[in-house]
């Protein structure tokens, strides 16, 4: 078979770790992004996502060439649009061409063999594609030193035609969700991506944007038990229903477990029941207390513990807690593994939630399937209690700057500007964020229904200043907002969403 060579603005089909095959398009990566040593690989932009990543040569194929048979094997209602974005890019591409050859301009044509190549003739990192005639990058041209690190595990049926690689989901790229943004807003984003891999040797197990990818998970055939159905709860279990795991359920409101029941979970009566039943057991609870309640109390789930049982922790908890609660499973002989999830309910329902996963990593990897199902990404930040630190820090920021806002609208409010038009010149500036638009609108409105409890905000300032402490680290940009989120308890605010600390300014 002959080679085909591949080079800047080809569209391809990618295949990343045990990701199904999706449609891309070779790009230039940013001037500050390094292509990984050792591999022979090609930067893709994701149809259908704001995703990119470095694909191996082999597990690329010409787009036209496998089209057919990409869209026989993959079904999903996220693939189908990824291959409609394909097809309006052709049609656009098409029409340029057609304008450019009426006006009879040879300087603004492209060649039929490479109309929209990107490639500068300085870059240096992808210097053999300039040209057919140069050394190209081929999938038939393997560099064996790189193989060890792929994962080319085969997806829904799709077989490439390369040596046999090792079955790795934890394939070490780099990951950029700013696709259409000029360079320079790439450079902080990529070179704080190299950091995590190169100075903390937490990855990924998300190729690309999991929303596109969750269509065609193959559930795992591990029974998955889970507690806690509250706000992120319901729709964690709700999705790994709909992507066909194996569920059982159990919450302390026995009620609502009726709804998942009705979608075909499976019911525990007690903690220790549903971890002795399971291969898996996941909970989701509201505080340190409550999560080591769930496994030190009575029925809790250190009774159903068995050697190679494995529970994960997704509440987000202090470090101190997850310590206590991973010392207490290993020593029944279980697997222990942290996973607390950066979202909102929303989020949780459509699936999109980020996860933070620490612990035992053959856990993470088990697990692979149910993360896809619930999340958008995941990463994997080395011993238990590193995700507990990274979620409390993540939620003090976001705790702290939904109090500025808040401050702020109820300052433009005092001094006689309007609070709509504030929030218009917000959105179109540097802070502009789909964050920020819906929480302002639901102020603005009056609708303070919970998307993340104000109480539980409260409570993840509280431990991340505790943990400051403890670092001899000082936060007092936290400590001052904590003291407006007690005072919006006081209010009666803590059921409400985050954002009725607006109320705290205004009482």
């Amino acid at each position: 078979m002959a080679a085909v060579h591949l080079r800047i603005g080809d569209l391809v089909w990618g295949k990343l770790g045990r990701y199904p095959p999706w449609p891309g398009k070779i790009v230039s990566p940013p001037k500050d992004l390094k292509k990984p040593r050792g591999k022979k690989c090609h930067f893709v932009k994701f149809f259908g996502t704001e995703d990119h990543a470095w694909i191996k040569v082999e597990q690329l194929k010409p787009y036209h060439a496998h089209k057919e048979e990409m869209i026989k094997i993959n079904k999903g209602k996220r693939f189908q649009q990824a291959v409609d974005a394909v097809e309006d890019y052709l049609k656009k591409a098409k029409g340029k061409e057609q304008n450019s050859d009426g006006k009879g301009d040879s300087k603004g044509k492209k060649t039929p063999n490479k109309p929209l190549k990107i490639l500068e003739e300085d870059d240096e990192d992808l210097s053999a594609l300039k040209d057919p005639s140069e050394k190209d990058l081929t999938d038939s041209d393997p560099e064996p030193s790189a193989i060890e690190r792929l994962g080319a595990g085969p997806g829904s049926g799709f077989k490439w035609e390369s040596s046999p690689v090792k079955d790795d989901p934890h394939f070490h790229h780099f990951l950029l969700s700013q696709s259409e943004k000029p360079a320079s807003s790439m450079e902080p984003i990529s070179k704080r991506l190299k950091i995590v891999e190169e100075v903390t040797g937490s990855t990924s197990i998300q190729a690309a944007d999991s929303t596109a990818i969750n269509g065609s998970i193959t559930p795992t055939d591990k029974r998955i038990g889970f507690l806690g159905l509250g706000l992120m709860g319901s729709g964690i279990v709700s999705n790994l229903l709909k992507m066909g795991h194996v569920v059982t359920v159990w919450n302390r409101t026995a009620e609502k477990c009726d709804l998942f029941i009705q979608e075909g979970a499976r019911l525990g009566r007690t903690p220790a029941e549903v971890a002795s039943m399971c291969d898996i057991t996941f909970s989701c609870v509201s505080d340190p207390k409550a999560a080591r309640d769930l496994v030190l109390g009575p029925s809790g789930v250190l009774q159903g513990i068995r050697p190679g049982k494995c529970y994960i922790e997704m509440s987000t908890v202090d470090p101190e807690t997850i310590t206590e609660l991973s010392q207490v499973i290993t020593s029944r002989g279980g697997r222990f593994l942290e996973a607390p999830v950066a979202g909102s309910q929303q989020l949780s329902n459509d699936g999109m939630l980020v996860i933070l996963a620490a612990g035992d990593r053959t856990v993470y990897e088990d697990c692979s399937s149910c993360f896809q199902a619930m999340g958008k990404t995941s990463f994997f930040l080395g011993e238990a209690g590193n995700a507990a630190r990274m979620m409390l820090i993540l939620n003090m920021v976001q705790g702290s700057f939904m109090a500025t806002i808040a401050e702020g609208l109820t300052l433009a409010q005092a001094t006689g500007q309007s609070q709509q038009t504030f929030l218009d010149i917000l959105c179109q500036g540097q802070m502009a964020s789909t964050f920020v638009d819906q929480k302002c609108q639901n102020i603005l409105q009056g609708n303070f229904k919970p998307d993340y409890y104000l109480k539980h905000i409260q409570k993840d300032l509280r431990l991340a200043i505790s943990m400051g402490d403890m670092a001899n680290h000082p936060t007092p940009m936290a400590a001052a907002a904590n003291e407006v989120y007690k005072r919006a308890k006081a209010l009666d605010q803590s059921d409400n969403d985050i954002s009725a600390v607006y109320r705290a300014y205004i009482h």
